[in-house]
């Protein structure tokens, strides 16, 4: 037969025989068919840190058998190596708070460390989900620990990616620090820029969102885990929680700090929310800057065509030899996965009541998604994209040069309402503005050269060749 039997609480299931989870888990696949989307591997290995901790702990304080403890422990350790992971099968949306998720923790590690110790999958008689594995927890404090675990886990890597697409940036900002091209405002002719001088602006902008996410994750420091079902601790060693969280730190190599309120910390989401927010703002600043590229690489003939992206893959099925951005589009579509993720977890952050969270495992899986998908996508945009880019150094000086708004620098000499007549005629007949204010005799052709070098434009001043 290729499946035993196992009771819970409201009775008998078939389990199928080789699966490492239990009934409770058997129940939420047949409860939850939803969506296919199973829990991601940093909240998996968040939520084995826990039951390793408490094991470990336990033994130490002489509440669980050595044996017992151990067995959990080398299962734990197992899984962390990343065997078993095809048994954490618990849709995201699943019950509130988090439980199935929880018992298909407890279950897998339980059915592992009997195995190792002679016993075999289903028989709880040595080590038990509920008494051994989870000892001293409950959902509602592992849940929310284990989304501060897995969020400070996977920001590190977010904020590496981020640092490098900052280098990127300040190389090319550095590299096209020379080229003057036309600013555009409200997506019309402005003074004149340099290129470089939009790149390096991207580049700071990825400083202050590395410095806000680093910031924002902070709050993911403090750990309630020891708050039991409530937040009072019931069944919980007075020196569980200072061990454990010592322990998840040993384990995990951060350094995390106990809860100062752990009913706050089971209430509340709010650490969740503000590291959200502030990948939330990072996506939006990237979508900005994706569309930009987009914008100053469009044509090659009809377009912008101020830089050229690197080729990647051909852009069109009936039109030979077409490119597109398509580095720049698919980050703009993640941006709005991601901003949509954002929207997900503030939902389920107010939708608290009185002592627990019960949407915890939908906040979970969107905010652990929206880094997921954010840090792929900035890896491969950097290196496919962004250290790839070229300037069109001959376009950029045409449309400085044919820019209407570059009689903005006779302002300081002519004024306003005379450099905007030049403006009109210099858009009517087609004659430059340089020649226009020749022929009128408003300035000399030294004034003219020194006032018009468009070098100098991108930089403050009032510029004069006399005082």
């Amino acid at each position: 037969m290729n499946i035993r039997i196992e009771k819970d609480s409201l009775g008998e299931r078939e389990v199928p025989r080789e699966a490492y989870y239990g009934v409770q888990t058997h129940r939420a696949l047949e409860n939850f068919p939803i969506s296919g989307l199973r829990p991601k591997p940093v909240f998996i290995d968040a939520s084995v840190h826990i039951k390793k901790a408490a094991a470990l702990v336990h033994k130490s304080l002489g509440l669980l058998r050595d044996q017992y403890a151990d067995a959990i422990v080398t299962a734990a350790d197992e899984v962390l190596a990343g065997n078993h992971r095809e048994w954490f099968v618990v849709d995201v949306y699943q019950a509130g708070a988090g439980t199935s998720h929880n018992m298909n923790t407890n279950e897998v590690l339980a059915n592992r460390a009997n195995e190792l110790l002679g016993g075999t999958k289903g028989n709880y008689s040595m080590v038990h989900p509920n008494d051994h594995v989870n000892m001293a927890q409950s959902t509602n404090d592992v849940i929310p620990t284990a989304i501060r675990i897995a969020s400070f886990m996977s920001i590190k890597s977010l904020l590496k990616k981020i640092d490098d697409l900052k280098r990127s940036f300040n190389a090319k900002g550095a590299e096209f620090d020379h080229i003057v091209k036309s600013g555009r405002t409200h997506l019309q002719d402005a003074v004149p820029v340099r290129l470089g001088q939009e790149f390096t602006a991207y580049g700071v902008n990825m400083k202050r969102h590395q410095m806000a996410i680093a910031h924002a994750a902070e709050s993911s420091r403090q750990l309630g885990i020891g708050g039991s079902a409530a937040g009072t601790g019931l069944n919980v060693h007075p020196e569980y929680r200072s061990r454990m969280v010592r322990q998840i730190s040993e384990q995990t190599l951060i350094d995390f700090k106990n809860a100062e309120d752990y009913f706050e910390a089971m209430q509340s989401m709010r650490p969740m929310v503000e590291l959200s927010g502030a990948v939330r703002n990072l996506a939006q600043d990237l979508s900005r800057i994706a569309s930009d590229i987009r914008l100053l690489s469009s044509g090659p003939k009809t377009g912008l065509a101020e830089i050229n992206l690197p080729p990647v893959q051909p852009g069109s099925s009936i039109m030979p030899g077409k490119v597109n951005p398509v580095m720049a589009e698919m980050m703009n579509m993640v941006c709005f996965q991601v901003m949509g993720c954002d929207t997900t977890i503030t939902h389920a952050a107010q939708a608290g009541q009185l002592e627990l969270n019960v949407m915890m495992p939908v906040a979970a899986y969107n905010l652990l998604h929206e880094i997921e998908i954010l840090t792929n996508a900035i890896d491969v945009f950097n290196r496919f994209c962004v250290k790839g880019i070229t300037a069109n150094e001959e376009r950029c000086r045409m449309y400085a040069e044919g820019s209407m708004s570059i009689v903005t620098v006779l302002n300081p000499h002519i004024g306003y309402a005379a450099a905007a007549e030049i403006a009109q005629e210099y858009l009517n007949s087609g004659i430059s503005i340089r020649t226009l204010v020749k022929e009128k005799g408003l300035l000399t052709d030294d004034q003219i050269d020194e006032i018009f070098d468009l070098y100098k434009m991108t930089e403050p001043g009032i510029h004069t060749s006399d005082k």
